[in-house]
């Protein structure tokens, strides 16, 4: 971009936040494609600004994909819009080419040539902000994650508990709304928990919006766990999982950190019923003996890292370090610097000599998961490492000698990779010379009640003190066993975590399920033909029904009292509210 003089300046974190003022503000957070340095550019009601090649235009892009004055937006009150003119390789609105003018709202992403323009606003209008439920939170966090990939954009995730007076959320939720972004997203998860979707933010600046939100309440103690992508993952369930995980205080932060693990056996209670599973732990057994590359392939959450950590665990080298890196979660120019580590100097920012992943592993082993997600340059550097047995540091000349036992883990089809010249042969040659295929949960549905009944005991266990577990009705196991698992066994846990917390550690029903697994667990039980068809015929006039009687039976209890209601259903006043609207209940006075 030919605006230089801001675009290296990041956003301000300050931007998280309104700035107290009373009037609306909109502005556009303006980066190039696939660039973490951004600037902010506000919209000023009544004025339009363009963008364009032209030096006269608001926005110069210096590219020859850019027209001379390709795009215009436009402010009136709260209503912006862009408009392309007449451009020679169009605009686009979040991936789709626009013609003539296109209404914006908070989120959008506009493509103008290599610049992205996303659209943003603060407010102080408080009575136009909406309160997510559980569902809606879902839905959102899967379209923002979808956008921070295809855009390489940052996003957080912060889940915040609050212990203090009675029905704490109700008390803090205004408090904590009148300090976001329009852009962003407050949804209640739980009684006294509420999740917080940030878009374009990074960890520093989610932590500035985690401790303002902690100094909003008063006389109440607020306990928070964050999750960044790419850092933390890419995937929704994998950033509520760790953002739950740290509010649970059970991790820090895993960005590029290494993780030696010193549990004997296999690591951790695993669960081993299914045949095909028990051939792919007889498969690990077999191979760990001896120093050859394994590659673990199957789908996102299936239980690559279990597998590939039982291979090191099982080997002559369980004494030695065992490392693991997330391809996936770094850029190209840091994964090798993360791999084989770097001398002083050697790019900017590098103040002391570090060493890499493969130096850290000496005497254990390295597993490098989302293999597949590496560069060319990087594979190839890999590939001479594994021949050599030696490494270099970024910017050094030494070779180091390395003895590491090298374990893989994909997703994707490397062999197609191959075929399609993404991924070279003989990378695939070298690190695929024994392949241990991990099945998805569908194949392997016995496991899916054991797995549960897991999750539900450690998950109750985590939320705090006292005996109570929760258990699963009859009814929720016949969901969760029609239910085809996209994400497998990482959303089946993220999935209890949600009714346990739901359901305040007492019986899981289907109600406290999310609306899409419902909705797709008896299209998915019709599919197989199997018993849970017969049970789940007319699942969502069940649950509605019963959601329906359990809000007028505590309403009942408590003569009206919302707030009492809502403490016996594990829920927030604002939603037993939304509830009652749902199923057209009409508040009554309360009776003392």
């Amino acid at each position: 971009m030919a605006d230089d003089s801001g675009v290296s300046t990041p956003t301000s974190t300050l931007a998280v936040f309104r700035d107290g003022s009373q009037m609306s503000s909109w502005y556009l957070i303006v980066s190039a494609a696939g660039d973490v340095r951004s600037r902010l550019v506000p919209l000023q009601d009544g004025v339009e600004l363009a963008f364009g090649r032209s030096n006269t235009c608001d926005v110069a892009l210096d590219h020859e994909g850019v027209s001379r004055r390709h795009a215009v937006f436009r402010r009136r009150g709260d209503d912006v819009s862009v408009e392309d003119l007449g451009s020679r390789n169009g605009t686009n609105v979040n991936g789709a080419a626009i013609l003539g003018p296109r209404r914006l709202t908070a989120g959008d992403v506009v493509a103008i040539g290599p610049a992205l323009a996303v659209v943003a606003t603060t407010s102080a209008s408080r009575t136009a902000r909406h309160v997510a439920t559980v569902g809606e939170f879902e839905d959102r966090l899967d379209s923002e994650v979808d956008r921070a990939v295809r855009y390489h954009r940052p996003l957080a995730l912060v889940m915040m508990r609050f212990e203090g007076p009675p029905d704490p959320v109700t008390t803090h939720i205004e408090r904590v709304l009148e300090h976001l972004r329009r852009m962003d997203l407050l949804a209640e998860y739980g009684a006294d928990e509420i999740a917080l979707v940030l878009p374009e933010t990074n960890r520093a600046a989610a932590e500035v919006v985690a401790r303002r939100a902690g100094e909003a309440g008063r006389g109440i103690a607020v306990h928070t766990g964050i999750a960044t992508f790419p850092e933390d993952g890419s995937h929704a369930g994998e950033l509520i999982g760790v953002a739950r995980e740290r509010l649970r205080g059970a991790r820090s932060p895993r960005a590029a950190q290494r993780t030696t693990s010193s549990v004997p056996g296999l690591g951790r209670e695993v669960i081993v019923a299914d045949p095909m599973m028990k051939q792919v732990y007889e498969l690990a057994k077999r191979v760990a003996p001896s120093q050859i590359t394994v590659l673990v392939v199957g789908e996102t959450g299936a239980g690559k890292e279990v597998v590939a950590e039982s291979v090191h665990q099982l080997s002559p080298r369980k004494g030695g370090p065992y490392v693991r890196l997330n391809c996936a979660s770094l850029s190209e120019s840091l994964v090798e610097a993360e791999l084989f580590g770097h001398e002083k100097g050697a790019f900017t920012g590098a103040l002391g000599t570090k060493a890499g992943f493969f130096e850290a592993a000496q005497g254990g082993t390295l597993f490098l998961d989302e293999i597949g997600e590496l560069s060319p340059s990087t594979q190839a550097k890999l590939l001479r490492v594994l021949e050599q047995r030696r490494i270099v540091r970024v910017g050094g000349t030494k070779e180091i000698p390395i003895d590491v036992r090298l374990v893989c883990a994909t997703n994707r089809d490397l062999e197609a990779e191959v075929r399609r010249g993404r991924f070279r042969e003989d990378l695939y040659f070298r690190i695929s010379a024994f392949v241990i295929p991990v099945p998805p949960l569908r194949d392997r549905k016995s496991e899916i009640p054991l797995l549960a009944a897991q999750f539900a005991r450690e998950l109750s266990a985590d939320l705090g003190e006292g005996a109570a577990t929760a258990s699963l009705a009859p009814e929720s196991l016949a969901l969760l066993v029609a239910y085809d698992w996209p994400g497998n066994v990482r959303e089946l846990r993220n999935v209890i975590e949600r009714a346990v917390v739901l359901s305040g550690r007492g019986r899981i029903e289907a109600v406290h399920f999310a609306d899409r697994l419902r909705a797709r667990a008896p299209a998915a039980a019709a599919a197989t033909g199997g018993a849970p068809e017969r049970v789940l015929t007319d699942v969502r006039q069940r649950v509605a029904s019963f959601e329906r009687d359990a809000v007028v039976a505590a309403l009942d209890a408590h003569a009206g009292n919302q707030t009492q209601a809502a403490r016996q259903l594990g829920i927030s006043r604002f939603a037993l509210i939304r509830l009652m609207e749902k199923h057209d209940l009409k508040p009554r006075p309360a009776r003392s």
